[in-house]
């Protein structure tokens, strides 16, 4: 690891360490890192991503000049990932909450796994009126993160401009494995249930995540079963506040439409495969038969 007078995160991929831009040594930052904080409305106090007693802190790094958010407790910052979805769920001026982690079950009564938030319409007897799915999608990350985030926790205020350009195993963002490992799945079983239900869902997903995904066909909200809220994250340049989660845009798109051209493969081209097949063939072919001598074989 190499040190620099160059104050640019870029420099290494931590983007936000336990809510707060790396290079933050502000009061609040640093109180932060020191009792491994969530400022971003966890179920507790703490960071709890990846190991309870050694959290992961990172909330989203640095890839080509894009801050991309890697762990989805990052989307809750003031729950406005709630208040857009409930724009798409239902109508103006209604009473609603949000319920997390809604265990959902199938037809045979087997779990087809746990809705991030479900969010309830509730008249004024506190019935229940209509429902809405509100599924978040972070991006899951090739290489090693654990190695820079410990390097940096070592020493901050130092840290914050090491260089981790050479290391081996560079963090990126795996968006083909976000997709087809989280994503589709999610949209098959989950979504699949609701969409028989007639209610609508909601995917919360940041702005590289949704660039990745292949073209899917827009329609109008009114005709839409999906609302893709796509979210950035705006550093605001000033010492102990946090960064602000902002929606730049809403995608909506019919539910089977979404589902097709996400889980569609999109075939390479078939001349690299045939390449492919020759060369084994031809290493096959020039290699000496394997004999093997099997002992006592009648016995």
């Amino acid at each position: 690891m190499k040190h620099t007078k160059d104050t640019n995160v870029h420099s290494h991929p931590l983007g936000e360490v336990f809510g707060f831009p790396a290079d933050d040594m502000s009061d609040n930052a640093v109180r932060h890192r020191k009792n491994r904080l969530c400022p971003f409305n966890n179920r507790i106090p703490n960071c709890t991503k990846d190991k309870a007693q050694a959290p992961l802190g990172v909330c989203s790094i640095f890839h080509e000049d894009e801050i991309v958010v890697t762990c989805p407790i990052r989307f809750r910052q003031n729950w406005i990932i709630a208040e857009d979805a409930a724009r798409f769920f239902f109508g103006p001026d209604t009473h609603w909450t949000s319920l997390s982690e809604v265990r959902l079950k199938d037809a045979e009564g087997g779990s087809a796994g746990n809705i991030d938030l479900v969010l309830c319409e509730y008249d004024q007897t506190g019935t229940v009126t209509d429902f809405g799915a509100l599924e978040v999608q972070a991006v899951y990350i090739s290489g090693n993160i654990r190695n820079p985030f410990e390097a940096y926790m070592e020493n901050p205020s130092r840290n914050c401009h090491m260089d981790w350009r050479g290391e081996p195993h560079q963090p990126r963002p795996d968006y083909l494995s976000s997709s087809r490992k989280r994503l589709a799945p999610q949209l098959i079983f989950k979504g699949g249930i609701f969409h028989s239900w007639k209610k609508k869902t909601a995917v919360a997903l940041n702005t590289s995540f949704f660039n990745m995904l292949p073209k899917i066909s827009e329609v109008s909200e009114k005709e839409a079963d999906i609302a893709w809220l796509i979210y950035d994250i705006h550093a605001l340049s000033q010492p102990g506040v946090l960064s602000e989660l902002r929606l730049v845009r809403t995608v909506y798109t019919k539910f089977e439409t979404a589902l097709s051209q996400i889980t569609k493969p999109r075939a390479g081209k078939m001349s690299i495969f045939l390449e492919t097949l020759q060369k084994k063939l031809d290493e096959k072919l020039s290699l000496p038969p394997t004999n093997r001598t099997i002992a006592k074989p009648f016995q």
